[in-house]
């Protein structure tokens, strides 16, 4: 909620506040949020966070993209979409068939229909393209008598970071743990009654959300200070 000039005045670097928010309909799903407060909270830094933390709703390729385009990558647990396994990829980053084979590209389109528009890419049998190779599939796939495997995904380093991040590492750890931080703001906005608004108007109950969210902003700026003052009393002191 505070532009990070606020903070620098004060020379505060840590802790915990709320960047950015919205209030929606409880028809309106988890991803649908994404967009709007990342670009509240770019306004407020100035730049794209470098890293982000979230839960599985979240685990979409494009939430992955957008901190890969700022340097960083995203904490987000991987989602076994149809009950499939992940993919993966050879280093160039061709997807592997269910034979271990890296898939070609064959071609590309884009895809408008998408909360997201983006490009995908259709990537064929190695074994028959660009070019049949005489050879016939080591593992006698289903598809193979139907013209061998298709597989369309989107192409963009994103997909392969859904797929292929390693989630049991320690910085994955390290950096999803942070979500306890939005615990703690979620309780002390509960406290304020951000749960049951007693207000019957869309544009009202925005409007009290936002208090809340300002009111948790004070109260953390509050104890930054106080801790400093402490810090500041135990130099001079010591001094």
């Amino acid at each position: 909620m505070f532009p990070k000039s606020l903070f620098e005045n004060y020379g505060i670097y840590g802790g915990e506040f709320l960047l950015a928010e919205l209030t929606q309909p409880f028809n309106c799903d988890d991803l649908s949020y994404f967009d709007p407060l990342m670009d509240q909270t770019e306004r407020r830094l100035g730049r794209k966070p470098r890293f982000g933390a979230a839960d599985a709703a979240f685990d979409a390729f494009y939430v992955y993209q957008y901190f890969r385009d700022a340097q960083g990558w995203a904490a987000v647990p991987y989602v076994a979409k149809g009950g499939h396994p992940p993919r993966q990829f050879d280093p160039s980053g061709l997807p592997l068939c269910h034979a271990g084979l890296p898939m070609p590209l064959k071609s590309t389109f884009s895809d408008d229909s998408h909360r997201v528009p983006h490009e995908k890419g259709r990537y064929a049998c190695p074994l028959l393209f660009p070019a049949p190779s005489g050879q016939v599939c080591p593992i006698a796939d289903p598809h193979w008598p139907k013209g061998g495997c298709v597989s369309t995904t989107p192409t963009c380093q994103g997909i392969r970071d859904h797929h292929q991040l390693d989630r049991s590492s320690d910085s994955f750890k390290a950096i999803y743990n942070q979500r306890t931080a939005d615990e703690r703001i979620n309780s002390q906005a509960l406290e304020l009654g951000i749960e049951r608004p007693k207000l019957r108007n869309g544009k009202a109950i925005a409007n009290m959300d936002t208090l809340i969210y300002v009111l948790v902003d004070l109260r953390g700026l509050h104890r930054v200070l106080e801790q400093q003052a402490k810090l500041a009393q135990q130099a001079q002191q010591m001094s």
